[in-house]
Order: structure tokens, then C-alpha cells, then sequence
């Protein structure tokens, strides 16, 4: 009886497992259109048994492969491994770029708990070196085996990525590695959950008409409902989300409010309280030279950098150092302007960091007879979305049709199916683009679904644009500055670069491609985006239609270069930053503030200018995996490469030249990470890429 009791307990266990199994929408396909994840079925209880049994199942797979009994080859262990895991990608896509864009309490705390699982699974991997032994013997025959250009990449990938991982220690060595690896997951996921917090805590909560003096009605009305949503019935509300705090400092004419804005910005995660970021920070750049001593490397920044096209930081530095002497010459020439305009105004003081954005906004408006007010009207967020779209049917043919029958996972996205001209499906694009707080700051381009061609079974790529641009008000529709309209076409040409890759493995698919080329296909669409014959396409006043008058084009084109002394300045003084806590060589916790004051003083960074991204609030380097640590210069080497490679479409007289960009679609953005970048990049030019367009185009020359 007992038996029969302990039988009928187990079958009730089974039933409830596979009942559980059956809802989670990560243990099938999904069964949506294009494949996309099921965002509407998906909760927060799903992640984290999707994770443990995707995990399992992807032991499983490498234990088939590791205790094959036939010889290592490059179809039963290469290729078996990139096949296998493709469970554990799918949950990890669809949870950390929702951890991104729609987050909640619950999502960040499974967030900890999972960043240190997938630690761990990775360095079970990693630090495997029967499965290791078998990718040495594969890759000791890799000039006898034949293989096409995209396979042998692949297979060097993993070979050095198995070194890099640590196959190559000892037991002893192996168990460090684990430790260090576990405690730096932890500690970025705290870092940027910090930020996070911090973004959304401060309120600049205004209830005197007088305090709103010099701000533009439209940017009123946003305050005024943002406030109204808060339960702030009558008063005008500012965050320190740049949509909100940057109209403010750009036009407040109460100094002590920009003050107060711009202060609780570049104090993120400074405040010495439960968010403070200093000791987190710290023991994570201790922690990756440690990291890299032990894997055989001076510095964290030496062991970043080879897998890079820079090789090495003496080349980064190099590349800087060209770079700064002119910019800050540039800037203290800026500031010396903005200091003059203070003094006619008989201000009485010294210009600061918060009055840069006012002053500069002013001295433009009096050289050029331009500002942001007169340009806003003409950039309406859908007007320029479909002017980007426009741009890629033009060089490519490619068109894109929005989808509404389709998961979304907030009301604010849109979703568009990507064609080729003949009608074929390329993949599907996700945007979203306003602020919310479930969502970090900044904009950025993700993949729910990278494209592949394994075995002739072609996978199309899902795509995420993300963004955070003013959302509209009763009055008008949703208005962005020239720079966010930058930053649109900026992250359309990530989207792009994870649409139209053409390579047979994920893993080389899209922006899997060294950071310091990745910057290229997303920095060369900002160039279309400020040309005449664009701009007429989508700069259209939102009130009259009427398209963006030659004059205002013409103060834009005299404009450019105003302000580029400040712009690029405050931008290498972040990525020197980057450099020095990567360029330690000793596992030292340093006080952040003096590291960080020491470091900008010896660069000669004048006062009135801060880093782009001080250290306690420099997502790109110390939050989640730091993809961008010892890689912020990327931006800029990225830059080379695009004025270089839209020179050359200049040089046609055709900025929609077919056959250029019919090349920089195969040679570029079609080849992922699937051969050397430079190689790609010298098909595509014909050449090395040339330092002086971008000199020219920043005006340091």
C-alpha cells in the first residue's frame, strides 16, 4: 500500500512538472509571427526555471560532445558546439533585454541570482579540458582541413576564446578564475542596478512660475504632465533622464536650479549611501587585473585589447594623445567664448560645468541665429524613424512594414517586418523609444534572435532599437533635438549591421565583431542622416508640414563644428578614464575620487568641462559584463572608419551610389565577425582608413 501511495505521489509530481513545462512559453517554440518571443505570455516565474533547465540541457549537449567516441573533427566538435545551447541564448535574450528596457524589482532580483549562475555554467565551459583537448586537436589540422574562411575564423574563435577562458590553467588557477568571475557578475549587476535607482530617485519638483523662466513652452508642458502623472497636481517635474534634465540646463535661466540638476547627474552613485558605486567600482578594476594577471596578462586593458583591431593600448593611447592637444586647445578656446558672453551679460562669475549647456546654446543662437527650439518642430520621432527607413530603401531596396497583431512586451513599442525589395523576409525590428523608469538610460541596439545559416536552415534575426527621447504631449507629437535624431540613426545602423549579416554561424553573426569596429555600421548612418537630400525626406514642422527651410540647413551646416572642442573633449576624457582603471597592473582597491581627480589633472582638463561619464555612474565599463571596458575610445577609432568610408561615397558624387553601397552591405555589414576586420574594411575602401576626414569634420584642423 505504502508503495502504491509513494508511486501515485510520484505520477501527481510528473503530471504538475510537465503541467508547469507546458505553460512556460521557453520550453517550445514560440508560436508567433516571424518566431518572436511571446512577450505576452511570458511572466517573471518563467526565467528561472527556463534558465535551469536550458543550463541542463546545455550540459548535457557539451558532455555529448566532450565523451564522443569518435575522432575530433570540426563538424562534431566545432560546429556541435556553436549548435548547442540554444535554449539557454533564447532565455537569456528575451530576459536581459527586458532586464534593459522593462524592469522590475522582481526581474532585478532575479537578475542576481542568475548572473551568478550563468558564471558559473560559463566557466563550466570554459574551464572544461577534455572538451578543450578536443578544439587543440581540430585546430592543430586547421591548414589541413580545408575549411572556408567563415569556419577557420570560427574555429580560431573558439580556440583562443577556451586560452582566453582559462583552459590553460591549473587546477588551482581554474578555481581563482571561477571566484573572480562570480564576484565580478555580482558586483556589475549591483553597479548598474545602482544607477538605475539613482536615475529615478532625484525629482526637481517646481511649483513657481517664476523658476520656469527661459524654458520653451513645449518643454513646460512636458514637465507640467510629468509631473501630473507623479500625482504633482500643478507643478512642473525634471529628472535627471536626459530628455527632461538637458532642455533644462540648456535653457533655465535660474542658475542655481542648473546647478542643482547637473549636480545630482555627475554625483550618480557619489552620494556615500546605499547606492554609492565607489568600493563597487573599485574592487571591480582590482578584481579584472587580477583577473588578467592570472590568464598571463599585465593588464586587464592588454587582455581586452588583442582581440580588438587596436591590439594593444600603446596603440589606444597613441590614437588619444593624436587626438587631445587639439581638442582641449578647441575647448579652452570654447570656454574662453562662453566666459565672454557671461561677462557682456555682467554676470559676475565664473563660468561652471552646469553653465556650459546655457551659455553655449546662447553664443550659438547669437553666431548663427540657430538653436535647438527652431529645429525641434522639424524632427517628429515617426517623421524620422521612416526618413532612417528611407535611407536604407534607397542604398539597399530593403522596406519596412509595420506589424500590430504581434507580442510586444510595453504599449510604447513598435514592431516592423524588414524586407528585401523582391518581398522577402529579412527579419523583424522591435523600437522603443520613449522614457519610462523600468528602463536604463541611454540607447542601444539588441537581439532577441541573431540571424544564422547552420545546415542550409536559415534563422532570421529579431532586432531591438532602444532609445529615450521625449514622449509627446497633449499638445504635440513627440519632438527630438539634432542629437537625439543622431542618436536614432546611430542605433538604426546597429540594427541594420544585426538585420542584414549574411553568415552561416551566430556566433559571427551581426555585432559579434570587435568593439572597436562594431561603432562603424551605426556612426556611418549619422552621416546620411544631415544631408540636404535627406533631411527633406523627414524634417517636416510638425504643425504646417512644411519641409525644413534651405536657410535653416544652412545655419545647421555652419553650425556643425561649433562646440565640437567641448564635444570631443568631454569624450576623450572618459575613455582616457576608461584607459587608466584598465592600465592598473597590481590588484589594488584605489580611492575613486583622488584615482579619478589625479588622472583628469594630469590630462589638463580644464574645470569648466567634466568627463562625459564620470566613474561612478560609467555603465559602459563597470555595469554587467563591461563591454565597452578599456574600449570607450571605440566611439572615436569607429569614427575614422565611418568618415573614411562615407568619404568614399563623397567622392562618387553620389551619396546613394549603388555599387558602394552594395559592397559596404557584403563586405560589411553582411559579414558579422566572420573574418578580420580590417580585411573587410580594406575590401570595401580599397585602402587604409584615412585620420583627416574626421579631423575636418570635428574642425581640429
Amino acid at each position: 500500500m505504502r508503495k502504491r501511495f509513494i508511486l501515485l505521489g510520484i505520477l501527481a509530481l510528473l503530471v504538475l512538472s510537465c503541467s508547469a513545462k507546458d505553460q512556460n512559453p521557453f520550453f517550445s517554440e514560440f508560436d508567433t509571427p516571424f518566431g518572436v518571443p511571446a512577450f505576452d505570455k511570458i511572466k517573471e516565474e518563467h526565467y528561472m526555471p527556463a534558465f535551469k533547465e536550458a543550463i541542463k540541457l546545455h550540459d548535457e549537449e557539451i558532455d555529448a560532445i566532450t565523451n564522443n567516441s569518435e575522432p575530433a573533427s570540426f563538424a562534431n566538435t566545432i560546429e556541435a558546439i556553436e549548435k548547442s545551447g540554444a535554449m539557454l541564448t533564447n532565455v537569456a535574450n528575451v530576459f536581459f533585454g527586458l532586464n534593459s528596457a522593462n524592469t522590475n524589482e522582481v526581474m532585478q532580483g532575479l537578475a542576481k541570482e542568475v548572473g551568478p549562475m550563468l558564471a558559473e555554467h560559463q566557466d563550466n565551459f570554459s574551464l572544461n579540458g577534455k572538451l578543450f583537448q578536443r578544439v587543440k586537436v581540430v585546430h592543430s589540422k586547421i591548414d589541413e582541413l580545408g575549411l572556408t574562411v567563415e569556419q577557420r575564423r570560427l574555429l580560431e574563435d573558439y580556440y583562443r576564446g577556451f586560452v582566453r577562458g582559462g583552459a590553460d590553467l591549473d587546477e588551482d588557477g581554474k578555481a581563482k578564475l571561477r571566484e573572480l568571475n562570480q564576484e565580478l557578475t555580482s558586483l556589475g549587476i549591483q553597479f548598474a542596478e545602482n544607477v538605475l535607482k539613482e536615475t529615478n530617485r532625484f525629482e526637481l519638483l517646481i511649483d513657481k512660475k517664476e523658476d520656469l523662466a527661459g524654458l520653451p513652452d513645449a518643454v513646460i508642458a512636458g514637465a507640467a504632465e510629468a509631473a501630473a502623472q507623479k500625482g504633482y497636481e500643478g507643478k512642473w517635474l525634471f529628472t535627471i533622464q536626459k530628455p527632461s534634465m538637458l532642455p533644462f540646463i540648456q535653457y533655465s535661466e535660474k542658475r542655481e536650479l542648473r546647478e542643482k540638476i547637473y549636480r545630482a547627474y555627475f554625483n550618480m552613485g557619489d552620494n556615500n549611501d546605499e547606492l554609492d558605486n565607489k568600493k563597487i567600482l573599485s574592487k571591480i578594476a582590482a578584481l579584472r587585473v587580477k583577473k588578467a594577471n592570472l590568464l598571463g596578462y599585465r593588464t586587464y586593458a592588454h587582455f581586452v585589447l588583442e582581440e580588438n583591431m587596436s591590439k594593444n593600448s600603446d596603440t589606444v593611447f597613441e590614437f588619444l594623445d593624436k587626438l587631445w592637444p587639439a581638442s582641449l586647445q578647441k575647448a579652452k578656446e570654447e570656454a574662453a567664448e562662453l566666459q565672454a558672453m557671461i561677462d557682456e551679460e555682467g554676470g559676475g562669475f565664473k563660468l561652471e560645468s552646469w553653465d556650459w549647456w546655457y551659455y553655449s546654446e546662447k553664443v550659438k543662437k547669437a553666431k548663427y541665429d540657430l538653436d535647438e527650439e527652431m529645429l525641434k518642430p522639424y524632427f517628429v520621432l515617426d517623421n524620422v524613424i521612416n526618413g532612417a527607413f528611407g535611407v536604407a530603401t534607397r542604398l539597399w531596396g530593403i522596406t519596412f512594414e509595420e506589424i500590430k497583431d504581434i507580442p510586444k512586451y510595453h504599449k510604447d513599442v513598435r514592431v516592423f517586418e524588414v524586407k528585401e525589395a523582391n518581398g522577402d523576409h529579412i527579419g523583424v525590428l522591435y523600437t522603443d523609444y520613449y522614457p519610462r523608469e523600468s528602463k536604463r538610460g541611454g540607447a542601444w541596439m539588441g537581439a532577441y534572435r541573431k540571424q544564422s545559416n547552420m545546415g542550409g536552415k536559415m534563422v532570421t534575426p529579431v532586432i531591438t532599437n532602444v532609445g529615450n527621447f521625449q514622449k509627446p504631449t497633449a499638445d504635440q507629437p513627440a519632438l527630438l533635438t539634432w542629437d537625439d535624431v543622431l542618436t536614432l540613426f546611430h542605433e538604426f545602423g546597429h540594427g541594420l549591421h544585426g538585420l542584414l549579416t549574411n553568415c552561416t554561424y551566430p556566433g559571427q553573426s551581426g555585432t559579434s565583431v570587435a568593439t572597436d569596429f562594431v561603432e562603424l555600421p551605426s556612426q556611418i548612418m549619422e552621416n546620411w542622416a544631415g544631408e540636404p537630400e535627406v533631411l527633406a525626406t523627414y524634417a517636416k514642422h510638425y504643425k504646417t508640414g512644411e519641409i525644413i527651410p534651405d536657410e535653416l540647413v544652412e545655419k545647421m551646416k555652419k553650425s556643425s563644428k561649433f562646440n565640437q572642442g567641448f564635444a570631443t573633449t568631454e569624450y576623450l576624457a572618459a575613455s582616457y578614464l576608461d584607459m587608466y582603471w584598465h592600465s592598473l597592473s597590481v590588484p589594488v582597491e584605489h580611492d575613486v575620487i583622488e584615482f579619478e581627480n589625479k588622472a583628469l589633472e594630469e590630462l589638463g582638463l580644464i574645470h569648466e568641462i567634466k568627463s562625459r561619464y564620470r566613474s561612478t555612474y560609467f555603465r559602459h565599463i563597470f555595469s554587467g559584463a563591461g563591454d565597452y571596458a578599456a574600449g570607450y575610445f571605440s566611439y572615436m577609432w569607429a569614427e575614422v572608419l565611418d568618415q573614411d568610408a562615407f568619404q568614399a561615397f563623397r567622392e562618387t558624387e553620389d551619396i546613394f551610389n549603388k555599387k558602394l553601397a552594395s559592397s559596404f552591405r557584403k563586405n560589411i555589414l553582411g559579414k558579422g565577425g566572420s573574418e578580420d576586420p580590417m580585411v573587410l574594411y580594406r575590401r570595401f575602401r580599397g585602402a587604409d582608413p584615412s585620420i583627416e576626414p574626421l579631423l575636418r569634420k570635428r574642425g581640429l584642423i
